[in-house]
């Protein structure tokens, strides 16, 4: 920063310090990309508001180091308790859903606020801070011609932020990223669409202690014919309940007062407690930005998307949308990778939000429809079939289910050097199962993607096949024994070299011993075009 002139020249603006700007500013931190993170709130999140934290939000906190503190602060929930009324199915314990997938089978339930606070002090720890307080004024895109050798149009990005002194401080970046929430100034002033539908029902939330008629450390999922309860322990006594509310509950101004709301749970779930640390409602929106890249501009997080929080899906998508940009920053700042390589993110990363927003408002819509046969569910066959269920799901669907849940089944669609796509033909798909997902956990392989670098990885591959593709491709090596897989079905072939990305996802194979066309192809695929 020019002391005098109050500018700041930077390669990459975050306006945002939630989850997913605090994410992206500690992952371009670690990989050596000039940030910084501006927000106009005075410090971090001091309500819990989003608590669960998937699979693979904890493999990215693996990967950045922060795992230890995640496992030593957080309240584990092994278990989801369904039921309906006052009383449970039984328990399914996502330990085996989740056996052989992931370290982490569990959901942790480790509130926004820790996160943020984690997220700020790693940031700390790596010389860096949030310049809290800045508030977004102005927004310009800079076009500055041609870029030599590329035919990409080059561009900077000029804000203008209100300092807390009173100082305006002007912010010259090459690139800029959004994550100031829903009412995004960032995503406005780009006039990125950001449609979608309001539910017409109330949601409440309410952080208890002292809460009675649950299942303890699980995840408890109530329904009766009108009503919804979610219920999450958060430790130390305290549990999230979650739920919607009939017009018919709320008071004649349209709002729930919480004792209302305590009424209703006694009644419908037999859930009492004695006192909570926030009660608040609100209407549950589903929206999806149009665009996810404009130019130098990004979103991420709920600046992207917004939605319904069954699922515990919406920070989890925002903390891996951060972390797949950040790589892709660094490819091109520090890598230097073509402006190209970042539209993979919008490729990427906008489907997925796609498929979330679509799922949940489904859901959501399911679960409040008042249709008879809705009603019907929920007041007489989820009661009697429910445990029944209970013990079937894990037998018939319990794994695919685990692997939406933990958002580790998501695919990228990627296209090799000869322009195929990853997905084309079912032959090719069998044949190539990895490209496109995260690297399979095969129990002692993730400890070398702390570095966040290319790598290429051989199992029960020669080392010095391994060795030579990796000089080939200008990557870090790594061998490993043979995949003995998840219930005996390896997942990475041994006849196979994987060229894995420094998100950790998979982004070619090279049939050993890698030689001609195969390694011509494998080096073609760090630089091509997503699948469109």
């Amino acid at each position: 920063m020019d002391a005098a002139s109050g500018s700041i020249t930077t390669d990459v603006l975050i306006v945002g310090a939630g989850p997913s700007g605090l994410m992206l500013a500690v992952c371009l931190a670690k990989l050596g990309v000039d940030a910084i993170i501006v927000d106009a709130k005075d410090g971090p999140t001091r309500e819990s508001r989003a608590l669960g934290v998937q699979a693979r939000s904890m493999e990215l906190y693996d990967q950045l180091g922060l795992i230890d503190r995640v496992l030593a602060e957080r309240a584990p929930a092994a278990a989801i308790a369904p039921g309906a009324g006052h009383r449970t199915f039984g328990t399914i314990e996502f330990r085996g859903l989740g056996d052989g997938i992931t370290p982490y089978p569990d959901i942790t339930v480790f509130e926004q606020s820790r996160n943020e606070r984690l997220l700020v002090d790693a940031l700390a720890a790596a010389g860096r801070e949030v310049l809290w307080g800045h508030r977004l004024e102005r927004l310009e895109v800079e076009r500055l011609g041609r870029e030599d050798g590329v035919g990409a149009e080059a561009s900077a990005v000029v804000a203008e932020l209100a300092a807390p002194d009173g100082v305006s401080r002007t912010v010259r970046a090459r690139y800029c990223v959004g994550a100031d929430g829903a009412h995004s100034r960032v995503r406005e002033t780009l006039g990125i669409p950001f449609e979608g539908v309001t539910n017409e029902y109330t949601f409440y939330v309410a952080d208890a202690g002292h809460v009675t008629g649950l299942v303890g450390d699980a995840i408890n999922l109530r329904f009766t014919t009108e009503h919804l309860l979610l219920a999450f322990p958060m430790g130390g006594g305290r549990v999230r309940l979650l739920g919607i509310v009939r017009d018919a509950d709320l008071d004649a101004d349209g709002s729930l007062r919480e004792e209302r709301m305590r009424e209703l749970v006694d009644r419908e779930f037999g859930v009492e407690y004695a006192e909570s640390a926030w009660f608040t409602t609100y209407r549950v929106h589903h929206r999806l930005a149009a665009r996810f890249r404009d130019g130098p501009c990004f979103v991420v997080g709920d600046a992207a998307h917004i939605h319904s929080p069954v699922g515990a899906q919406g920070m989890n998508t925002g903390l891996q949308e951060a972390h797949n940009l950040a790589c892709a920053l660094a490819d091109v700042i520090v890598g230097g990778m073509p402006d190209a390589r970042l539209d993979r993110y919008e490729a990427e990363r906008r489907p997925v939000g796609a498929t979330l927003v679509a799922t949940t408002d489904r859901l959501f819509g399911e679960i409040t429809s008042e249709s008879r046969f809705a009603r019907f569910l929920r007041g007489r066959a989820l009661p009697a079939l429910g445990p029944v269920g209970v013990r079937l799901l894990p037998l018939v669907a319990g794994r695919r289910v685990f692997g939406y849940l933990s958002q580790t089944r998501i695919r990228y669609q990627l296209r090799d050097a000869a322009g195929r796509g990853a997905r084309s033909g079912g032959r090719r798909r069998r044949r190539e199962a990895a490209v496109g997902v995260r690297l399979p956990w095969t129990g002692d392989n993730y400890d070398v993607l702390r570095s966040m670098q290319w790598q290429v990885h051989g199992y029960g591959v020669p080392e010095r096949v391994v060795l030579r593709i990796a000089r080939e491709l200008g990557v870090e090596p790594h061998v490993f024994p043979s995949d003995r897989g998840v219930r005996g079905r390896p997942q990475l072939r041994h006849d196979r070299v994987y060229l894995v990305r420094r998100d950790g996802f998979v982004m070619a194979e090279v049939r050993a011993p890698g030689v001609g066309a195969d390694l011509d192809a494998a080096r073609a695929a760090m630089f091509a075009p997503t699948a469109g």
